[in-house]
């Protein structure tokens, strides 16, 4: 199979901001962010192998010389694709085998909406001979002039969420998008989860979702979660483990730095986009209140900061800061000795007082900027080093490499 004109029709419509590597990589990324789409774009010549379709899944499940010996007869300098590849871990052991023998003549892009099963089948993850790369959910800067922020907030930023298959210059009604996310999570419970046999009980597992929801972006309680899942504590670690390996959601750690107060430990659970989260709330029929609003624009920059951080190869770390005495910060990005804070209001009127946790971590030396990301029209210097800014100026000074380097 190799990708045609008309296939890539759809990514033509969202410019991704994503490099293509110069050499092998893995692309590893949630189902539906547009991983296979994107290679469609940037190799159109390449050989596919696509191991969700079935036939193509039992052909090299039972013939696994077959795979290599397709790719022999493929011209020197040929990328290879091959799509899901967690689907069938033991073709990477022939993967490697060709990297080895003929180290110059092949590249692959091996794309995986779960590491689940890579991890488990202690799969060959070719020492070190091919990169390893994140692809998200459409950006900021992706969508460009299209760009909402009350609809990316109410139906997240999925590329489905953003584009009309039957009509390609509009966007999708609310409407749509909302009956699309709504069977991306029967699609996830299906195909990811049931088929898999990821979990043993899907009843059981989808009312852990819906609780799961439900504490998104708090302090992880397993304990709670359990209770009102009504399932064991050990079921609901594993639960989480499940969304993390399918790349669902994330930890995001609590910072430590050395101060004399003792810091929160336990970290905070995100799921990685506004709508599917609003989807497993089942509010998708509702407009955000302020509570829910909050929370949204909370998670939504943290995946603008997330994807640019991983586009521009940045490799810094994410965490929250909260101390008994009740001070936080919203999030905080360290490299090295760098660390910036941000905090994410998302009223209307910016207050002055929103700023003094900031101020106060950057007055002890402990954050060298911060940045308050509000909905207000103000920008404000507040101090020489901490920042208030209205959220599309946020962004455009994000994209333009001014805010995390």
């Amino acid at each position: 199979m190799v990708y045609t004109k008309s296939d890539t029709l759809e990514a033509m419509q969202y410019q991704r901001a994503t490099p293509l590597p110069s050499e092998s990589f893995f692309l590893f990324g949630p189902r539906g962010t547009g991983k296979s789409t994107w290679l469609k774009s940037v190799l159109p010549k390449a050989q596919v192998f696509n191991l969700l379709l079935t036939r193509e899944y039992l052909r090299f499940s039972q013939d696994p010389d077959s795979f290599r010996n397709e790719i022999l007869s493929l011209p020197k300098g040929s990328w290879v694709v091959v799509d899901e590849v967690q689907r069938l871990p033991s073709l990477l052991n022939e993967v490697h085998a060709l990297m080895e023998d003929h180290p110059a003549k092949y590249r692959f892009a091996l794309t995986g909406s779960s590491a689940r099963k890579l991890k488990r089948d202690g799969a060959n993850l070719l020492a070190g001979r091919a990169l390893v790369r994140k692809f998200f959910p459409l950006t900021h800067r992706e969508i460009g002039s299209s760009y909402r922020l009350d609809r990316a907030l109410k139906v997240g930023t999925l590329p489905r969420a953003w584009s009309n298959p039957a009509a390609p210059q509009q966007l999708p009604t609310d409407t749509q998008a909302c009956e699309f996310l709504e069977s991306y999570i029967e699609t996830y419970l299906r195909e990811e989860i049931q088929q898999e046999a990821l979990v043993r009980k899907l009843d059981s597992f989808a009312r852990f979702l819906e609780v799961a929801a439900l504490c998104h972006g708090q302090v992880l309680n397993v304990a709670a979660v359990s209770r009102d899942a009504q399932v064991s504590r050990q079921t609901v670690q594993g639960f989480y483990q499940v969304l993390e390996d399918t790349l669902i959601g994330f930890r995001l750690p609590a910072w430590r730095p050395r101060l004399k107060v003792k810091e929160v430990e336990h970290p905070k659970f995100y799921f990685f986009d506004t709508g599917v989260l609003r989807a497993l709330k089942r509010r998708l029929d509702d407009e955000p209140d302020q509570a829910e609003t909050g929370l949204l624009f909370e998670t939504l920059l943290l995946h603008e900061l997330r994807a640019h951080d991983s586009i521009a190869g940045l490799r810094g770390e994410f965490y929250y800061w909260r101390t008994p005495s009740g001070s936080e910060i919203d999030l905080i990005w360290t490299k090295g000795r760098r660390a910036i804070g941000f905090e994410f209001k998302s009223g209307r009127k910016f207050r002055r007082e929103s700023a003094t946790s900031l101020l106060e971590a950057v007055k002890s030396g402990k954050l060298n900027r911060g940045f308050i990301v509000h909905q207000s029209s103000e920008m404000l210097r507040i101090s020489e080093h901490v920042q208030a800014l209205p959220v599309e100026k946020f962004l455009k000074e994000l994209e333009a490499g001014r805010i995390l380097e």
